[in-house]
């Protein structure tokens, strides 16, 4: 009997471990106190903004990029360039580790998904065509980001 309870706590344990990979743990309740209707979709339901309706798309001031959900810093306007997709695009992330990506087999195709490391927040897609020096383009959603001007 003792075997089994302790198999059952280390079952446990590894579940609830792998359930809070996230430094910011939120229910959607809480993220949909704190989140537009729009920003909840996009980056807790991993939605997509139409193209050219996002605030940041034709945004040329000097400033960084942060996660509309945790804070952490994702791109900066000095990697941020027009790519004539109608999303914010940038060739760089301003902090790698603060930018995750997987596989995303959604809509009948294989692309690579965008995602704060931090929160888990959902926030676009990078593609390999974008400019030197990288080649990517890191095409994000607006609702998914704060500017913040230099």
């Amino acid at each position: 009997m003792k075997k089994i309870i302790f198999l059952l706590v280390v079952v446990v344990s590894a579940f609830s471990a792998f359930s809070q990979k996230f430094a910011v743990n939120k229910t959607d309740e809480e993220w949909q106190k704190i989140l537009s209707p729009e920003q909840f979709n996009v980056t807790r339901k991993a939605g997509t903004e139409r193209a050219f309706t996002g605030e940041y798309w034709n945004n040329h001031d000097k400033g960084k990029y942060y996660c509309v959900c945790c804070g952490k810093l994702l791109f900066s306007s000095d990697t941020k360039y027009e790519s004539h997709t109608g999303w914010p695009s940038f060739w760089q992330a301003a902090d790698k580790k603060n930018v995750g990506e997987k596989t995303d087999n959604t809509l009948g195709m294989e692309r690579t998904e965008v995602f704060c490391t931090n929160c888990g927040a959902h926030l676009g897609h990078v593609f390999n065509d974008g400019p030197r020096p990288t080649g990517l383009r890191y095409c994000m959603n607006s609702a998914a980001l704060k500017f913040v001007k230099d």
